[in-house]
């Protein structure tokens, strides 16, 4: 589990990373169109991981207030959205196609300005995903089904690392434009992602101990994302000459969201060695098997897998729901 844990923190890491390398490959700017693409793609993958993989996980494990069950989501969000800015006041940054700066009066330079307000975006992706492994680990200290599974986690990680490539690659050569040489805006494209890993773990330290919290903290997390895309990626896609690019890739990104939450929820994978995905999810003991409570073998939601000796798993062949 450590090890998943591990590879799902870091996997927004490299995605920004591998983004911020573009700048050894691509010389001079990114066309607008590009850029404007590249916005609205990660707006869309963010509302869409907010809404999906955040909110109404909050909402499905408050269920048990009953007709109360939006309330923890909604005290989240805003406490969430309130958290941004306050950062946002206090963390001097500049936009890209901004020439004011924001946030209290600095001396820092406008290159570190402009990875400050690239740090302060990736914060909050750090925390959605430390948060969604933290639910993922505190499953079995929670009654009833909380509706993350590992691979709905690692699916919110994929989604982000890939919302991530563009990201790191917006700004890294806007960096070297700036006059920064092409290793330099390299590493400050790579710095600019670190936040996401620590935040990541922080998060998962900060959740084992408040396991009740949960809630709170799903929709936390949704609440920072969705200031950063109304804030910043909305602007950002939506000035200048009018184009619909930017509204067409935030489709486009908030689709390919969904898709990977649906294929994160039901998924079957199978390594060399014929291990399949319900056996990563769950620790299982030699001589015992993972068995699938309501027999569909792709939904692999930790509610629906249970630890049998082979008689039972072929008990429930026959009579399920029963042992």
């Amino acid at each position: 589990m450590e090890t998943e844990i591990l590879q799902g923190l870091m996997l927004p890491f490299v995605g920004t990373a591998l983004g911020s390398a573009c700048v050894f490959f691509i010389r001079g700017n990114l066309h607008w169109k590009v850029e404007r693409s590249f916005t609205g793609f990660a707006a869309g993958v963010m509302v869409a991981a907010a809404v999906w993989s955040l909110l109404i996980p909050a909402m499905e494990q408050s269920a048990h207030l009953c007709g109360f069950a939006f309330l923890p989501a909604v005290i989240g969000f805003w406490a969430g959205i309130l958290f941004l800015l306050f950062l946002d006041h206090i963390i001097p940054h500049i936009h890209r196609e901004s020439n004011q700066s924001e946030g209290p009066d600095s001396t820092l330079s406008r290159t570190a300005k402009l990875v400050l307000a690239v740090t302060l975006h990736n914060i909050p992706e750090g925390m959605a995903v430390g948060v969604v492994y933290a639910g993922l680990l505190s499953s079995g200290l929670r009654p009833g089904c909380d509706g993350i599974s590992g691979a709905s986690a690692l699916a919110l990680s994929l989604g982000i690392a890939i919302q991530n490539f563009p990201e790191g690659a917006i700004i890294s050569l806007p960096l070297r434009a700036e006059g920064v040489t092409d290793r330099n805006a390299f590493l400050y494209g790579v710095l600019s992602g670190i936040v996401e890993p620590v935040g990541g773990y922080l998060t998962i330290l900060a959740v084992s101990y408040v396991v009740p919290f949960l809630p709170y903290f799903l929709s936390f997390a949704a609440g920072a994302m969705l200031y950063v895309v109304v804030e910043e990626l909305i602007p950002e896609m939506s000035q200048g000459r009018h184009s619909n690019i930017g509204t067409i890739m935030f489709a486009a990104g908030f689709s390919l969201r969904n898709y990977n939450d649906a294929t994160g929820k039901y998924l079957y994978i199978a390594d060399n060695h014929g291990k399949k995905l319900h056996m990563y999810l769950i620790d299982c003991p030699k001589g015992y098997e993972v068995d699938h409570i309501n027999l569909d073998t792709l939904d692999n939601r930790s509610c629906n897998l249970r630890i049998v000796t082979h008689q039972q798993n072929q008990i429930n062949q026959e009579f399920p729901y029963n042992l």
